[in-house]
């Protein structure tokens, strides 16, 4: 949209930060690519576990990021244990549990997860 250019994602240092061959990085990109693709495609409702930030909730045409508090942490350098802090979180749906299961977190029944 408008004067952003698309940049060609950099196989190489994607595998550099994998510890895996270039050719490894780019079979797995494109396989999950391709799966979101097909799975968006059906109507199914996907999820992205990121290991260390969250969960991204992909249902229709709508997208939602719920954070771990450790990581809601680090970016806002406040304590989550802050019961104020936490129930703010709370209310504008933007943190969730690494318990909670992320079928949980979706309004359809069925949930593809991409660990």
């Amino acid at each position: 949209p408008g004067d952003k250019q698309l940049e060609p994602l950099k196989y190489a240092e994607v595998a550099v930060q994998a510890s895996v061959s270039r050719r490894k990085a780019e079979s797995c990109i494109l396989g999950t690519t391709s799966l979101l693709y097909h799975c968006l495609a059906k109507g199914e409702s996907v999820a992205f576990i990121l290991r260390d930030v969250g969960v991204l909730l992909i249902e229709g045409r709508k997208a939602h990021m719920r954070f771990y508090p450790d990581f809601l942490e680090k970016v806002t350098g406040k304590k989550i244990q802050d019961r104020a802090t936490f129930k703010a979180f709370q209310q504008l749906d933007l943190v969730v549990s690494r318990e909670v299961p992320v079928a949980s977190l979706a309004f359809t029944s069925r949930v593809v997860v991409f660990p």
